[in-house]
């Protein structure tokens, strides 16, 4: 039997406006949420349209003409205003009926450009019983019809799965949010042999040893340390009759090891240095999950993954912002300070939900709406962005 994703009721009225305005297909990602019994699609958003793309509709259509790269960068872009827990879970195609023959195969295509994009990107490795297929969805643009298959991302040569497509609403009402603030104080030295220009590399490098303490840490959960494989809402009072839930929220605090074990051998390696990086702050991290039995340690993996995720977003930000505005030249950096762009928290209509996105301390509230609408498809008013933390350098 293939797997079954639950989807949010709305998705099912944005795909239908979607296809009234195809022409001839429009291409999307599903964001969501894997669990070990069924997946959760909370929000499906439309790939954003390319300037070039209006004037290029001359001819008879064609699928060959799918800007893949266009398609993987937008994937990576919505990946880092996803919170903890939540994914892009595959990608939507809506066609005409003439290319439906061939959007199955332009789908799977996709799937794995887009996954091979995102695991680069990440500092952690996906544990050995995380599922790791992702879904194509199919949608007629004339008939309606939907066919969803699935695809295992870690075998190339993996054939489609059928997949059930099942819409529920209030989808996240009861979902857990989960919440800490991380203090930060990371120490990057620069070989004397490695170029200026290699800070990015550092960086990324001195990022992934710091990610295999976050790994190593031990979570407390509303104070407690919590036995891994118990139930999450274990002991929680279920809601009963009309009772409008509201999102449960549970603090944790992180605790990072000072040093290791005794019995772990430590080997010191002296290094000529030309110089540091030293990222400095307070991160604010938040990860939802799903309320059917979850397990603490899905909660915890998914907190880990936003904190790991928030810095490492971060940094690639700044170095995108530096080369944009100054050019990485090689000059000799005397002390430099560069303020981390700070974190912000957006509601999504209808859900307990909450996305998130990054702030730079000049850009004005228009551009971060504008940035929503561009890569979420979704309006955002100023009064509802939360700035969750201060200035970390």
């Amino acid at each position: 039997m293939g797997r079954t994703y639950l989807v949010e009721e709305s998705i099912g009225q944005y795909l239908t406006e979607l296809s009234t305005k195809v022409k001839p297909y429009v291409t999307g990602l599903l964001i969501g949420q894997c669990s070990p019994q069924r997946d959760y699609v909370i929000r499906a958003v439309r790939t954003p349209p390319k300037e070039q793309q209006q004037q290029e509709s001359v001819g008879p259509p064609k699928l060959a003409s799918l800007d893949e790269e266009w398609i993987t960068t937008h994937a990576s872009q919505v990946s880092r205003m996803l919170p903890g827990g939540l994914l892009v879970l595959g990608v939507f195609m809506i066609a005409s009926p003439e290319l439906a023959k061939d959007g199955q195969n332009a789908l799977r295509k996709l799937i794995f450009s887009v996954e091979k994009s995102l695991s680069k990107r990440r500092l952690w490795k996906p544990a050995e019983e995380e599922v790791s297929d992702r879904a194509a969805l199919q949608i007629c643009s004339a008939t309606k019809k939907v066919v969803c298959r699935t695809y295992d991302v870690q075998d190339p040569k993996s054939s489609a799965k059928p997949a059930d497509w099942k819409y529920q609403s209030a989808l996240t009402a009861s979902w857990v949010a989960l919440g800490c603030t991380v203090n930060v104080n990371i120490h990057i030295p620069l070989l004397a042999t490695s170029p200026n220009h290699d800070l990015e590399k550092n960086t990324k490098n001195g990022l992934n040893r710091w990610s295999k303490q976050i790994e190593d840490s031990v979570f407390l959960i509303n104070g407690q340390v919590r036995d891994e494989d118990t139930e999450l809402l274990e002991g929680q009072k279920k809601f009963r009759g009309n009772t409008q839930p509201s999102t449960q929220f549970s603090d944790v605090k992180v605790l990072t090891q000072l040093c290791q074990g005794a019995s772990a051998r430590s080997t010191a390696t002296v290094q000529v240095c030309g110089g540091s990086i030293n990222l400095r702050g307070a991160v604010k991290c938040r990860a939802y999950i799903h309320s059917n039995k979850p397990k603490v340690k899905e909660a915890i993996q998914a907190l880990k993954r936003d904190i790991i995720n928030t810095l490492s977003d971060r940094c690639e930000i700044l170095f995108e912002d530096l080369i944009l505005n100054e050019g990485l030249q090689k000059k000799n950096f005397g002390r430099e300070y560069h303020v981390l762009p700070q974190r912000l928290f957006v509601p999504v209509a209808g859900s307990s939900v909450m996305l998130s996105d990054y702030k730079f301390g000049d850009e004005a509230a228009g551009e971060i709406q504008e940035r929503f609408v561009e890569m979420l498809d979704q309006s955002v008013q100023a009064e509802d962005m939360h700035i969750a933390e201060d200035i970390s350098t």
